[in-house]
């Protein structure tokens, strides 16, 4: 499997150009006639620039929102680096299902519809509306004694969130937002960053879900002790993924990755998102352009993160919930950037008289 997988793969990727200059002026001709002083909305401003370009339409709206929250369990939580059990993965996502989530809530706040996508969860769900099975392996592998996944499980996952954006396009989605459900998940996401960027574990790894001193302690012994174990390669992603990652990172790398190349705007949550991000970013560097980060983690890796991918943050509330919440937020503002770019009147347009200096 591993080569045919790999061949599809490269060729997504290869599918991959960067934003075109054309549209990236286009917009910002007309934000620059906008009636309002130069550069008075700020960032704001820039989202609609950047959305126009990816959608390469100048005057592009927002109707449909998507948020995949990506589902699966870790082996590494026999170690004792999370605060709670494995099981609530999938009670969780049981929760998710009862719309009484977090994502749930900001899902709807944001008008975006949130699809949970099983992509690895040690346990067999019943048939229930707005969830996927799209089961790669019933949770990775203890990274502290062996690779988390297989090279072809790690590529397998990565088609399932391709497959998931062609899936979008197709129903004519305008954006995607990226969410995880993954008891001690932000071990591998330490450890997939810890590894690119040379990082020592201690640097990169903090509390996830609220764990003692003690534990964390455990927790970077653990990362630095799979990172030896393993020795992931940085300059091949794919192994660093299948060395220390995890199902649902794979998939979210995979969601983008496909995004992508479907010219469909991704609003990526918090540090597990980035996570999946990074991965998919050193496999094809100009997917960053096609990348919005919803908002800065109180996890310290996530700032090496967004500066590896040359992202800023929209927003820093303190988050540190995942599921997607954080890009049901961002999700709302690039919506509010792209209608000053369509919906406010230019100077000529509004019949008000344009100041001399631009400032």
């Amino acid at each position: 499997m591993t080569n045919k997988a790999a061949v599809e793969l490269q060729k997504v990727l290869d599918a991959i150009k960067p934003l075109d200059t054309e549209y990236l002026n286009k917009a910002q001709e007309r934000l620059d006639k906008l009636a309002i002083p130069h550069g008075s909305l700020g960032r704001l401003m820039g989202f609609g620039r950047q959305y126009a370009a990816v959608r390469q339409n100048p005057m592009p709206k927002i109707q449909k929102k998507r948020i995949y929250t990506f589902a699966a369990d870790h082996g590494v939580v026999e170690e004792g680096v999370s605060a709670f059990p494995r099981q609530v993965t999938r009670e969780m996502v049981f929760n998710f299902m009862r719309g009484g989530a977090g994502i749930n809530v900001l899902g709807r706040h944001a008008g975006a519809e949130v699809v949970v996508v099983d992509i690895g969860v040690d346990y067999d769900f019943p048939a229930m509306d707005g969830l996927r099975v799209m089961k790669v392996a019933r949770g990775t592998r203890n990274m502290a004694k062996e690779p988390a996944m297989t090279r072809d499980e790690a590529l397998k996952a990565i088609g399932v969130g391709i497959s998931l954006a062609r899936e979008a396009a197709r129903d004519g989605v305008d954006i995607i937002g990226t969410g995880d459900m993954g008891i001690g998940n932000t071990t591998p996401s330490s450890a997939i960053i810890a590894a690119f960027a040379k990082a020592p574990p201690a640097e990169v790894t903090s509390r996830g879900t609220g764990i003692t001193d003690e534990v964390l302690q455990k927790k970077i012994a653990v990362i630095t002790a799979a990172l030896a174990l393993n020795k992931p390669n940085p300059h091949d992603p794919l192994d660093v993924l299948a060395k220390v990652g995890g199902l649902e990172i794979a998939g979210i790398c995979g969601l983008i990755i496909g995004a992508a190349a479907e010219r469909i705007p991704v609003v990526i949550d918090g540090f597990i998102s980035t996570a999946g991000a990074v991965v998919a970013c050193e496999l094809n560097h100009f997917i960053q352009e096609y990348l919005f980060a919803a908002h800065l983690s109180v996890e310290k890796g996530h700032r090496i993160m967004l500066d590896r991918l040359d992202l800023q943050p929209l927003f820093d509330l303190g988050l540190r919930l995942g599921e997607g919440t954080g890009a049901a937020l961002g999700i709302w503002l690039v919506e509010a950037g792209v209608k000053i770019l369509t919906e406010m009147l230019t100077f000529d347009e509004a019949g008000v008289t344009e100041g001399e200096s631009r400032f």
